[in-house]
């Protein structure tokens, strides 16, 4: 499954235009606080998927009943980028357990690149419903060998993909390797350069929440 948001009127396409604007990008508290309302936004409509049951709230006038979640999803990202993202996510899910994945590209003086993955943390997940963020899908391969190295911590009954903006390229990866996954994005390029950022896109989006780093 696939949602994308651009396809209907939401206010998710003014703060996914704001993320594209180069006017508006080089306020970095804004770029963040963007992606941060995304990730609210994603989470809401996520929360629609999600298993619930049946409760009594006590009032001070009597007793309600209420569908509530019955568990609380593992909210995933990857670093650095994906922060002000999930950071929106976890403002929803707000007692959920985080995982967090350092995963960069590896860049060769040939141009290609592979994917190094340093740190993970993650809580069991097994049978537990899994929502990853991160605010670009280019290649679909960042997100992959992510999800893959998870999975070493138990199998999750559900898994979804929240990205900001995502390519087509890397969608058909995804969906080719990880065919029951979610995917939930803001806007759908189709082009990707040949260094594999996504166009129109949106730059670096860590270098433009956190400022510019040196790449090795």
């Amino acid at each position: 499954m696939i949602k994308d948001f651009s396809q209907s009127n939401s206010i998710i396409n003014q703060f996914v235009a704001e993320l594209r604007n180069v006017e508006i990008q080089s306020d970095r508290l804004r770029f963040r606080k963007n992606l941060e309302r995304i990730g609210m936004l994603m989470a809401y409509e996520i929360s629609k998927e999600l298993a619930y049951e049946l409760f009594e709230v006590e009032t001070p006038l009597g007793t309600a009943s209420v569908d509530l979640p019955s568990e609380m999803p593992v909210l995933g990202t990857i670093l650095r980028a994906g922060l002000p993202m999930h950071q929106g996510f976890l403002s929803i899910f707000d007692n959920a357990d985080n995982a967090f994945v350092s995963a960069y590209r590896k860049h060769h003086k040939d141009g290609t690149f592979e994917i190094n993955i340093e740190y993970v943390s993650c809580p069991p997940l097994e049978n537990r419903v899994l929502i990853i963020a991160d605010p670009m899908l280019a290649t679909g391969a960042s997100m992959v060998d992510t999800i893959t190295h998870l999975q070493e911590f138990g199998k999750p009954k559900q898994i979804h993909i929240a990205a900001a903006i995502a390519a087509v390229d890397g969608i058909n990866y995804v969906r080719r390797l990880l065919p029951d996954v979610k995917i939930w994005v803001g806007a759908i390029d189709e082009e990707l350069t040949a260094k594999s950022y996504i166009v129109p896109g949106l730059g670096d989006a860590g270098d433009l929440a956190y400022g510019e780093k040196l790449n090795d």
